[in-house]
């Protein structure tokens, strides 16, 4: 691989979850690609038929006037057009419409991305639920805890009254 394709680290940043799907943005990609986000989108268009709604879909007007204020692609782009997301499966069948070397470079740097995420969200529910696990855990220890603590109590208040010592 040449030493221009993007690392993996770099790529994250441009990962976005939309609509519970991690995507990739059609300008970030053809940043990427090195050719402009047009020239992508017109060689998608010729080729819809690989792109179903789960491999790409086109953001609402307000999902993009949402995220817009948050992200630097804006500046790329116009403001009227809403960009279109690529799912990992739309970035895959991208390097069979692009074809140039660069295309499969950066191709690859995002697959392993993606699987960097994956690798990551697996790592971050396992810690949580160790962390559920030990909270559990912990939680019945102080409620017993807290049992005995309302037992006591309890004993101490039916109890009889003794008489008082001394000389009344």
């Amino acid at each position: 691989m040449s030493a221009m394709a993007p690392k993996p680290e770099n790529l994250a940043k441009l990962v976005f979850l939309i609509r519970g799907e991690k995507v990739l943005l059609d300008a970030d990609l053809a940043d990427l690609y090195g050719v402009a986000t047009k020239v992508l989108n017109q060689a998608v268009k010729r080729n819809l038929d690989r792109f179903p709604e789960d491999f790409m879909f086109q953001l609402t007007p307000e999902e993009w006037g949402n995220m817009r204020s948050q992200i630097v692609t804006s500046s790329r782009r116009k403001l009227s057009a809403v960009p279109y997301a690529f799912t990992e499966q739309g970035v895959a069948m991208l390097s069979s419409v692009l074809r140039s070397q660069r295309a499969v470079e950066v191709n690859i740097a995002i697959m392993r991305t993606f699987v960097q995420l994956r690798r990551l969200m697996d790592s971050n529910r396992d810690l949580r639920l160790r962390i559920e696990a030990m909270e559990t855990r912990y939680d019945e220890q102080f409620s017993q805890v807290f049992d005995a603590i309302k037992q006591l109590i309890a004993e101490d208040k039916t109890r009889k009254a003794k008489p008082p010592i001394g000389f009344l």
